[in-house]
């Protein structure tokens, strides 16, 4: 079969082809690239499957077009840069596995047996480079029906093709996503009965999956799949015990792992919206928003279910689960805590009157991350009342506005002391104490409660007062305004 006009128009095949007839090798372009010439998607990754030496035919390559090339000789690989693409170089090989580990016995193969060891048959094809049949499609599994369709099957029995390599499960799902094609119900059974299997995986490159399923266009799809096969459970049971509802004297409460996925479908919305490139770990906080509402869940005779205090216990529960997916315990799981506890506070503000104390102290809690967190706060709105919602979204308006007027105003988003600890030393002549705590304390909860305005001079006025009361008096009050200023 030949291909259509254009695919392999760049040079680089030209040159890989010339190269491997001189090398007396066989040479095919194989897996993501032509999947994606197919989709119409631009793909910049090349891959190269040679019978033969991959390593050899990609020196001679870029002997030929001056090109870098990094050797990877314990896999076999070697890659080069030509032009703004990647092409990696590798030898066509067959693969056998122990069942203990994802890693396989590796040995040379031919074209089919390397197309027979990959995870789908979209995913298999591949364009072959030589002279006789330059860009013929070779495609022993029907990958391109299979691409036509929308569908994700294995060349090989699903649940060996799963046991071999048990990360393939996620990748499916993930294609499936990523791509909105549907997966074969033989290859779903087949997670379903190896689930288990993931135990055999790194838990970073279970997240790598996650991460990249939480950037797709549509993360609850990937989810949703993870529950049906039993995967999630596998690593995620914090996720899982938001399933189900219970009813008691006929009340009910929201079923929280549909409200979750909802979430963050509509967190990937909004920042479309608002011309925002999508925020991985924003997707993260939203996954993880309502995490503490099993361990908080009450029912109250007569009033029904409450999840009082759910957004501290799930900010308490975040270091833990990074922790367990040896997600990196830094900034970003602290950015992850604070939007899952600080996410309801928004909603409080809709709900109740606006004050621009109110304001001002989420201003300062949320600083910098501020507007992500209006973005989960605006997506956690979900109802089936058509009219609760819309009329959340008008009040949720109204609070953004009066978030615009305090901060131009206030200026507390990033906001700090005007008054330090070596000021107030130095004012004071006195030492490291808890008196300095007191006093900044003071001057902190004055500004945000809107007692004083949010400037040095007012907040001096007020420190000073407070420390007379404290029994404190200036040392060199002239000079010390004039060392701080």
């Amino acid at each position: 079969m030949t291909i259509t006009e254009g695919y392999l128009n760049h040079h680089i095949f030209k040159l890989v082809s010339d190269t491997a007839g001189e090398l007396g090798v066989r040479a095919f372009v194989i897996g993501g690239y032509v999947r994606d010439c197919f989709l119409g998607i631009p793909n910049d990754d090349i891959d190269i499957v040679v019978e033969g030496s991959g390593i050899e035919l990609a020196e001679a390559v870029a002997a030929k077009c001056n090109a870098k090339v990094s050797v990877f000789r314990n896999f076999g690989t070697a890659m080069l840069k030509y032009k703004g693409i990647e092409v990696e170089f590798v030898g066509a090989r067959k693969e056998s596995y122990d069942r203990n580990s994802r890693k396989p016995v590796v040995e040379d193969g031919t074209l089919e047996e390397d197309q027979l060891r990959r995870d789908f048959t979209i995913n298999a094809m591949a364009f072959s480079l030589q002279k006789e049949d330059y860009g013929a499609l070779v495609d022993p599994f029907g990958g391109i029906k299979d691409l036509s369709a929308g569908i994700i099957r294995t060349p090989l029995d699903p649940e060996q093709t799963y046991s071999d390599d048990p990360l393939r499960m996620l990748r499916a799902i993930r294609f499936a996503t990523r791509l909105g094609f549907t997966i074969v119900p033989e290859s779903l059974d087949a997670m379903t009965r190896m689930a288990g299997r993931l135990k055999i995986l790194s838990r970073e490159r279970i997240v790598e999956e996650l991460d990249k399923m939480l950037l797709t266009g549509k993360p609850s799809t990937a989810f949703r799949l993870m529950d049906q096969t039993g995967l999630l459970e596998q690593f995620l049971p914090e996720l899982t015990r938001l399933k189900g509802t219970e009813s008691v004297d006929g009340m009910g409460h929201k079923e929280n792992f549909s409200h979750t996925l909802q979430v963050l479908d509509n967190v990937v919305l909004l920042e479309k919206e608002e011309g925002r490139e999508p925020n991985l770990w924003l997707h993260w906080a939203a996954l993880l928003h309502d995490i503490g509402k099993p361990l908080s869940k009450r029912f109250v005779p007569g009033q029904g279910w409450t999840f009082h205090g759910h957004e501290v216990v799930g900010a308490r529960m975040v270091p833990q689960i990074f922790k367990s997916l040896k997600m990196p315990l830094n900034e970003k799981m602290k950015y992850v805590q604070k939007l899952v506890g600080l996410h309801l506070r928004p909603i409080a503000l809709v709900d109740d009157d606006v004050t621009d104390s109110a304001v001002r102290r989420l201003l300062f809690d949320a600083g910098e991350d501020i507007d992500d967190l209006m973005i989960l706060c605006n997506a956690d709105i979900t109802s089936k009342n058509p009219a609760k919602v819309a009329r959340l979204r008008r009040n949720f308006e109204l609070v953004k506005e009066k978030m615009a007027e305090v901060e131009a105003k206030d200026e507390i988003r990033n906001w700090k002391n005007p008054i330090t600890g070596d000021y107030i030393m130095e004012l004071f002549g006195i030492g490291p104490c808890n008196t300095i705590g007191q006093l900044k304390e003071m001057v902190k909860e004055a500004i945000l409660d809107g007692v004083i305005p949010n400037s040095f001079e007012a907040a001096d006025s007020f420190m000073r007062e407070k420390a007379a009361q404290l029994g404190l008096r200036p040392v060199i009050p002239s000079e010390a305004r004039e060392s701080h200023d």
